[in-house]
């Protein structure tokens, strides 16, 4: 078999503020054959994510490396082994893979990647509720927030693809939910179908004062619980609100991550103090030793059609820099993923 010719998405400059479709170019590649150890995957389904704008600032030191100029770019994508000379994967098997991304073909050596069954759930969720969004969801609701019956869980987000499996994982467990997205839309998915007690529409409010009101007008004992995706007016409206021994799971400030100058923080930090408030930043990965657990309690919740799940689909791998830059402008409802190709050859 000869080198395979494949699309990949280049990162050919560092944005500064909202990324934009200048800063990509997709290009034609040659995939090698895979030699010993290797094995040829084909990308079937991709994802974008919110973290990786942190990996197109190299100035910045993070928990991951930030991606390369002139290089394709990598990320989750659920693919089907092509060609296999890695023990324990055969051609035809479908696997999970935090390095295939962002391309149609590539080579892997079986690091970083899982089997998947595509009989148990369509291959997309295994990038959304079933994958790294719904693992992180799950991690900050049970690990840290742990949410009683009868408290008020906040999330901002709360449509994006962990917001909304924040949300039901929250109502599961008895807790009165407040959720926050940026249209009408959202907020009638999260209230019909997500099952939240209250959705508010962010862009409703002009700042962080507006947006205080509403919330407490929604929780008048206050907020137990709030799950960060968003920073800004929304992590100084849930401080505002939070109560007595609150928690905070703080998974992402996505309101932030284009800004070319860091901007002060919330003046109301001091509740965190007085109100004895416990705040946690946290990674999936952290977690990862707990995988069966979130499996184990989430794939029945979905099966049973307790937690519900929105896609934002995009078709191709030149349409891979949309869903990117969609993330950052509000266009997606659910998790953003981009058909690379289609399930069976």
């Amino acid at each position: 078999m000869s080198a395979t010719k494949s699309k990949a998405v280049f990162l050919t400059s560092y944005p500064a503020g909202m990324p934009g479709h200048e800063h990509f170019e997709t290009r034609e590649i040659d995939v090698a054959k895979p030699g010993e150890g290797e094995m040829l995957c084909r990308t079937v389904w991709m994802s974008v994510d919110p973290y990786m704008r942190g990996r197109m600032r190299p100035d910045v030191k993070s928990y991951i490396p930030p991606f390369s100029l002139d290089a394709p770019l990598e990320g989750g994508a659920v693919s089907e082994v092509i060609e296999s000379n890695v023990p324990g994967f055969e051609a035809g098997d479908y696997i999970v893979d935090f390095l295939g991304g962002w391309k149609e073909y590539y080579i892997s050596k079986g690091e970083r990647t899982q089997k998947v069954d595509p009989n148990l759930a369509p291959l997309s969720a295994y990038l959304g509720v079933l994958g790294m969004p719904g693992m992180t969801a799950w991690a900050g609701v049970t690990q840290i927030l742990k949410p009683q019956e009868g408290e008020t869980l906040f999330v901002s987000g709360a449509a994006g693809a962990v917001g909304s499996v924040v949300c039901q994982l929250g109502k599961a467990k008895g807790a009165r939910v407040i959720a926050s997205a940026g249209s009408k839309e959202k907020c009638e998915w999260l209230e019909k179908e997500a099952g939240v007690d209250v959705a508010l529409n962010y862009k409703d409010y002009k700042n962080a004062g507006e947006l205080t009101k509403a919330l407490a007008e929604a929780a008048p004992k206050g907020v137990n619980c709030y799950f960060e995706n968003v920073g800004g007016m929304h992590l100084e409206a849930a401080l505002n609100c939070i109560a007595l021994g609150g928690r905070i799971a703080l998974c992402g400030m996505i309101a932030v991550y284009n800004n070319k100058e860091a901007e002060p923080g919330p003046p109301n930090l001091v509740n965190l103090i007085g109100r004895g408030v416990m705040a946690r930043g946290f990674i999936v990965s952290e977690y990862m030793d707990k995988a069966m657990e979130f499996a184990a309690e989430v794939a029945p919740l979905l099966a049973q059609g307790k937690i519900k799940y929105q896609e934002s689909v995009y078709d191709g791998i030149n349409k891979a820099p949309d869903a990117f830059v969609g993330l950052f402008k509000g266009e997606n409802l659910g998790k953003a993923v981009v058909r690379v190709g289609p399930d069976k050859q």
